[in-house]
C-alpha cells in the first residue's frame, strides 16, 4: 500500500468509484434543515446535482425540509418507515455560538441519526456540518470547496449498493 493509499478517507471518495449509472433504480430521500438556508441549500442542490450524476432519477427523489437540525432524525424515521427509500440523506448546518447549545444538538442529531439507521436497517447518511464558524460551513457547503452535500450523496448510493448486495444474500 501506497501511503497515499494509506490516509485515503471518506472524504477523498474517488469520484471513479461512483461511475455514472451506479445510482440508477434507487430512490432516494433527502431530509434538509431549514435553519441556515445560504448553507443548506447548497448542500441541498449539491446533493441532487451527484445523484443525477450517479444515475438516480429525480422523480425518484423526495426532498422534505424541517425546521432545523434537532428534527432530523424524526424525518429520517418517517421516510424509513414509509419503506419507499433505498437511503435517506440528512443535511443541515450547526455553527458554535456563544452558548453550550451547539454542542447539545450536534450529539443529539449524530446519535438519532446513527440509532435510526440501526433500528429501521437502511442507510441514513450524516450531511449535517458541524462547524465552528460560518466560513467554515460555506467552504464546506460550496462546490467548489469540499462539497459535503455531493458527498452525502455519493456515501447514500454506495450504501445503498451495499444494502442490496446483502439483501440478495439473505
Amino acid at each position: 500500500m501506497t501511503a497515499r493509499a494509506a490516509v485515503k478517507g471518506p472524504g477523498t471518495r474517488s469520484r471513479a468509484a461512483m461511475r455514472a449509472g451506479s445510482g440508477r433504480g434507487l430512490r432516494v430521500a433527502i431530509a434538509a434543515s431549514r435553519f441556515n438556508p445560504d448553507i443548506t441549500e447548497q448542500l441541498v442542490t449539491n446533493s441532487l446535482r451527484a445523484l443525477a450524476a450517479s444515475g438516480v432519477d429525480r422523480r425518484a427523489v423526495r426532498v422534505v425540509r424541517v425546521p432545523g437540525a434537532f428534527e432530523l432524525p424524526m424525518a429520517a424515521q418517517w421516510l424509513c418507515r414509509e419503506g419507499e427509500y433505498d437511503a435517506v440523506i440528512c443535511l443541515g448546518a450547526v455553527i458554535r455560538g456563544e452558548t453550550p447549545h451547539f454542542d447539545l444538538i450536534a450529539q443529539a442529531v449524530s446519535r438519532g441519526l446513527m440509532d435510526v439507521a440501526l433500528s429501521e436497517g437502511r442507510p441514513v447518511v450524516f450531511g449535517v456540518l458541524t462547524t465552528e464558524t460560518v466560513e467554515q460551513a460555506e467552504e464546506r457547503a460550496s462546490s467548489e470547496g469540499l462539497n459535503r452535500g455531493a458527498e452525502a450523496a455519493r456515501t447514500a448510493i454506495e450504501m445503498a449498493v451495499l444494502a442490496r448486495q446483502f439483501a440478495q444474500k439473505a
